[in-house]
């Protein structure tokens, strides 16, 4: 596979940010690199953005080779389609052949394959420089923000494939309704299709990690902002320092594109202002009176929300089959994102608002939002996206991937509305990371004490060193008055606690990035009466 470096004809990386993009002792070019590709090695391939771009890598003939220190659920799939992948790291694991190694920012400097890439002359780069150079002949859609990234996402791409296209995407998660998390195309044995109707330009649809700046590896034809404050600061060290990540990334728009943003969201709002006045075409939506994309009205009903919107052609009816009113957002997000992507090409992104130019797409608003519900397959939610792990005594048990307090705060309320006036929310809280931790002790706090009861788990250090300043009770100290937190010491804690407090009617929700995950089953094998 031969490619243009993905920083071609793109500005420089500024000095203002932190990006893993720029050379180092692990991210040794920030490019794919000029000339052939044929065989690439993924280290830690098992996540699920490095299973990504090995997906897509095998979709697109390359051999794929990998590595991770455990087995998990990405790795089945990919071995299946051929990747030969090793537990455990090893040097030995690059065969003669590896013309390029990938590596995240979770790799380190002194990983034995990082270490014997360097040595053999091999580019190693991260993950969103192969993700940019395996999409590079693609109009991008990239979606990016504190939260919904993954949701968001997805619903644009089964938006695509219900309005007649056939997107490729990648994604930071698994999503059911896709079959995988990434792909060049809906069928990954069929060809690309050609012929009337079809884009000059094939399209694709990608989650743009903020955490680590690497999204500027990107220049996309229309970008989403579904909502921008502060997190990740163990990695960019304040708020106005990622701020600067995100402008940055606005100015590697492709010519003619466009940023959409919520108009609800302060830090993606003024995104859009400072954006605006630097001559970039902005498109809004929210409840806000003057967004682009309107907010009439939003109804729960039992498979999921009904939602009445204005555009640029007029009102617009949106069935979702999911809950909350984050998920009405990101739906709209994807339906604006859309379009945005659909009429830069040829049109210019300033029609996207224009009625005329809406009109005389072949890609008509009401089509693409019939198709987030009735399309190719609706949307449904994405794995640990309120995810019902179970009913047990009449108690519904959800996993979410719920890590920041905003996060944390509308699963919450979606919740409490699915209760009502009588039911309990019961919430289990993994923190993950100490440094997030201890930045968000009070906003966590008071997130989490809107639901009924709390049990706060020890912190997830995920890459970070343990902290013994920073643990559950970092957050229940800070509670407000009213509020039921309780701190735990341990993870086994969290089943019992559960199964004693639960009644039938109430609500449970399993809310972490971590490993919280693997403490569901006790908790419903607990609400049982089961030992767990």
């Amino acid at each position: 596979m031969t490619a243009r470096a993905a920083s071609d004809d793109l500005p420089a990386l500024p000095d203002g940010v932190r990006t893993m993009l720029r050379r180092g002792d692990v991210v040794t070019d920030s490019a794919w690199p000029q000339g052939p590709v044929r065989s690439i090695h993924v280290v830690r391939i098992g996540g699920a953005g490095m299973s990504a771009v090995a997906r897509l890598a095998l979709e697109a003939g390359l051999a794929v080779s990998g590595s991770d220190s455990q087995d998990g659920q990405f790795i089945g799939p990919l071995r299946a389609a051929g990747a030969r992948i090793g537990i455990g790291f090893d040097a030995g694991l690059l065969a003669d052949d590896v013309d390029l190694v990938v590596v995240s920012t979770a790799v380190r400097a002194d990983n034995v394959e990082v270490i014997a890439a360097r040595e053999r002359g091999i580019p190693v780069i991260h993950r969103a420089a192969a993700l940019a150079g395996l999409l590079q002949d693609r109009r991008l859609l990239a979606v990016a923000g504190t939260h919904g990234k993954t949701s968001t996402t997805a619903m644009a791409v089964l938006a695509l494939r219900g309005a007649g296209g056939d997107p490729a995407w990648a994604l930071g998660a698994a999503v059911p309704d896709l079959g995988r998390n990434a792909g060049l195309r809906e069928d990954a044995g069929s060809e690309r299709p050609t012929g009337e109707g079809v884009p000059e330009s094939p399209l694709a649809v990608i989650e743009a990690d903020e955490s680590d700046g690497s999204f500027l590896a990107f220049a996309p034809s229309a970008l989403v902002v579904t909502n921008l404050e502060a997190d990740h600061l163990d990695f960019h060290g304040d708020e106005a320092t990622l701020v600067a990540a995100f402008d940055a990334l606005v100015d590697r728009l492709a010519t003619g594109g466009a940023l959409v943003v919520c108009a609800d969201d302060a830090g993606a709002a003024a995104l859009g202002e400072r954006s605006s006045a630097r001559g970039v075409d902005v498109l809004t939506y929210g409840r806000a009176s003057g967004a682009d994309w309107r907010l009439l009205e939003e109804t729960p009903e039992a498979t999921g929300t009904h939602a009445r919107i204005a555009g640029p052609v007029g009102e617009i009816e949106l069935d979702l089959h999911v809950t909350g009113h984050h998920n009405v957002l990101n739906a709209m997000g994807a339906l604006a994102g859309c379009l945005a992507l659909l009429l830069a090409d040829g049109h210019g992104a300033a029609d996207v608002a224009d009625p005329a130019a809406v009109s005389a797409s072949t890609s008509d608003p009401a089509t693409i939002a019939r198709a987030l519900a009735t399309g190719v397959g609706p949307f449904t939610g994405a794995s640990r996206r309120f995810d019902l792990r179970g009913v047990v005594r009449g108690v519904p048990v959800f996993d979410d991937y719920a890590h920041h307090p905003r996060e944390v705060e509308a699963t919450i309320v979606a919740a409490r509305g699915i209760v009502g006036p009588t039911g309990r929310v019961l919430v289990a809280f993994q923190p993950h990371l100490y440094s997030r931790t201890r930045a968000f002790a009070g906003d966590f706090a008071r997130a989490l004490g809107q639901a009924d009861e709390t049990w706060v788990m020890p912190v997830y250090g995920a890459r970070e060193d343990p902290d013994p300043a920073v643990d559950a009770r970092t957050i229940t100290d800070r509670a407000e008055p009213g509020a039921v937190l309780h701190a735990l010491t341990d993870r086994a804690e969290v089943a019992p606690s559960l199964a004693a407090a639960a009644e039938d009617g109430d609500i449970v929700l399993m809310l972490g990035a971590g490993d919280i995950v693997e403490a569901t089953p006790g908790v419903l094998a607990a609400l049982g009466g089961e030992q767990s």
